[in-house]
């Protein structure tokens, strides 16, 4: 054998698993064969075999350990190295004195130095002199072998201060503590997330104004206070007025920066116990926490109102807005702070819709008209579902042979509660939700679908009057739903009379377009309620109108306001001229008919000859032999 094998063989350290391995093995093939050969029981004789299966099993796991330590020890040298090059975690080697040794990629990112700049430093040199103390009695503690954990400040390189979360474990060699390991972990991020994470939660982040959740826990905190000190607690709910139109003119940004200006301006004048917030949009809540009367919340409300009204300039452009504010206090003891917001909100209500920019003090007299028209609107959805509108139908007669020629389809809805309703009671909300248009559509089949009945049913066949929604005649389908329901109901286009109001004829294309359809069918048009709206007479000159209805406003007054009287002589005259019939609504007495016959007007409808009656009445009075 050469002598450098010799060498390597006895330098070789000793692989004391392996031998041990080794024995156990032998000890096992021995055990087995001396077992086999000498001990005749069967039973003694797998006694022997399952120690010594034993033995081998022993063998294997010393083996596989001595492997297995083998195996990682390979990685220590790459796990150093990787663990010091990291920049995900601060890592840091001290020695006994705390001089830092080594620090990893991590670690100089977040101290903002250069590693050759740290090595042979001491820690303590970097901490803040208020966290030295506990530093180093952490590394003393580390020292005598435990493993210690401590919130430190340390002074970033650019000077500006980081709170860290240090864990310091001793590093033991032979049994000897020779220094210590100290990894870091910024808290400095986490406390500003956390902070960020709760800004946004509480406020408002283009404005900087406290949001709804904020102004509602404050309230709550301030009404509890108030109640303990016998204090008056007011509340301002503010809405800027035609804000919409801002966004639209010059763009939302524009909004923004007036929305930033408005939201400074609330918070010029407020004392320390007041509070501003920005509740959504365009609306704002303030609260005053020591009001000595109503009268003193509503001067405050006008002085927030003239804070408002000052003239703004957004990008040089001069702007003026107002605003509308509803006010409310604490004075019934039973009012939680949502109560008291929803009692300001309902007065902001009524102050938008008395012509905006004023400020109003809610009252207790106030029915909750909100709820009551939320509850109608879900009732309304219900009644269409459940088929609880009907028809009524007023007669239309010819003013010179007295002649019935037509009705007027006017929906009733047959509430389960409250009995038959009138249109007034309801139309408005459901022009307002949209539901109109569900209704109008119900309203015009079922018109077709009765009128067609009575001439099945051998009575005089006349047209019937349905009026349109404008929703429903600014849909592009409008033609295409009367056709469809013309043919479902069998019902000839000549005996269905559409009438619109003067409003609808502002968008002079799309009136064009619409009339020439639904005429093309074979319809009848009608403007209803004329001389309330703002026709133009080139519009009736030149769009396909069949007859003209005189508002029942100046149908009223004929007799005792001339001015009236004239107005409906030079309607008829007028309409005449342009070959369109005329029919006044609202005729209530004989002296009103007398005036309508002399100036040739064509039909009339009224409380005089018929009021709005069921199908079945209009059936008797078709009948033959009739009056």
């Amino acid at each position: 054998m050469p002598e450098q094998r010799k060498r390597q063989l006895l330098n070789r350290p000793f692989n004391g698993p392996s031998v041990i391995s080794l024995l156990l093995a032998v000890l096992a093939s021995v055990w087995i064969a001396i077992s086999f050969l000498l001990i005749s029981k069967p039973m003694f004789r797998w006694t022997a075999a399952a120690i010594a299966a034993s033995l081998v099993v022993t063998a294997i796991i010393v083996y596989s350990r001595r492997h297995q330590s083998i195996s990682f020890q390979k990685y220590h040298t790459t796990i150093v190295e990787t663990l010091l090059q990291s920049e995900v975690l601060p890592l840091a080697v001290l020695n006994q004195s705390g001089v830092i040794i080594e620090v990893n990629e991590a670690s100089s990112r977040a101290l903002g130095y250069q590693r050759e700049e740290l090595l042979g430093e001491p820690v303590s040199r970097l901490v803040e002199p208020g966290s030295r103390p506990l530093l180093l009695d952490t590394l003393e503690q580390t020292m005598l072998g435990e493993t210690k954990q401590a919130n430190i400040n340390i002074t970033h390189r650019s000077g500006f201060p980081l709170e860290l979360q240090v864990v310091c474990s001793p590093m033991v060699q032979d049994n000897e503590v020779i220094g210590s390991v100290m990894i870091s972990q910024d808290l400095s991020d986490r406390k500003r997330n956390v902070e960020r994470i709760r800004y946004m939660a509480y406020y408002d982040d283009m404005t900087g104004l406290p949001n709804r959740t904020l102004f509602q826990m404050k309230l709550t905190e301030t009404l509890a206070r108030a109640k303990e000190e016998d204090r008056v607690v007011g509340i301002c709910y503010l809405d800027l007025d035609r804000f919409k139109l801002v966004n639209a003119s010059f763009g939302r940004e524009f909004g923004d920066m007036l929305l930033m200006q408005v939201a400074e301006r609330l918070n010029r004048n407020l004392t320390e116990n007041d509070f501003a917030a920005r509740m959504e949009g365009d609306e704002f809540a303030l609260l005053f926490y020591s009001i000595e009367s109503d009268l003193h919340l509503l001067d405050q409300s006008r002085l927030l109102l003239k804070v408002i009204e000052e003239p703004y300039e957004l990008s040089g452009f001069p702007l003026h807005i107002t605003a509308s504010i509803g006010s409310v206090t604490n004075r019934n003891g039973e009012d939680d702070g949502y109560t008291l917001i929803k009692k300001a909100d309902m007065a902001l209500v009524k102050v938008k819709e008395s012509g905006k920019n004023d400020c109003l003090l809610h009252s207790e007299s106030w029915s909750n008209s909100s709820l009551e028209r939320l509850t109608l609107q879900h009732e309304m959805y219900r009644a269409i579902q459940r088929n609880e509108f009907v028809l009524h139908y007023q007669p239309q007669y010819d003013l010179e042979s007295g002649v019935m020629v037509g009705v007027e389809a006017l929906v009733r809805w047959n509430h389960p509660l409250k009995g038959v309703m009138p249109p007034g009671s309801f139309i408005p909300l459901a022009e307002e939700s949209g539901m109109i248009v569900q209704i109008g559509d119900w309203v015009l089949e079922e018109a077709c679908r009765q009128n067609k009945a009575w001439q099945n049913a051998g009575l005089p066949a006349m047209p019937v009057s349905v009026n349109l929604s404008i929703r429903q005649f600014v849909q592009n389908d409008l033609a295409s739903k009367v056709s469809s329901v013309l043919q479902k109901t069998g019902l000839d286009a000549k005996y269905l009379d559409l009438e619109i109001t003067e409003s609808m004829t502002m968008d002079v294309g799309h009136v064009s377009r619409c009339l020439l359809d639904l005429t093309d069918l074979g319809v009848n048009i009608s403007v209803d309620d004329f001389g309330t709206g703002y026709s133009s007479f080139h519009y009736l000159k030149n769009f396909p109108i069949d007859r003209l209805k005189i508002d029942r406003s100046f149908v009223r007054d004929i007799q005792q306001d001339p001015g009236d009287a004239e107005i409906v002589a030079a309607i008829i005259a007028m309409a005449h001229n342009l070959n369109i019939q005329v029919i006044a609504e609202g005729v209530e007495n004989e002296e009103q008919m007398q005036f309508l016959r002399k100036h040739n007007c064509d039909e009339m409808q009224g409380y005089y000859w018929s009021p709005p009656v069921t199908s079945d009445n209009i059936e008797e009075m078709l009948a033959p032999g009739a009056n």
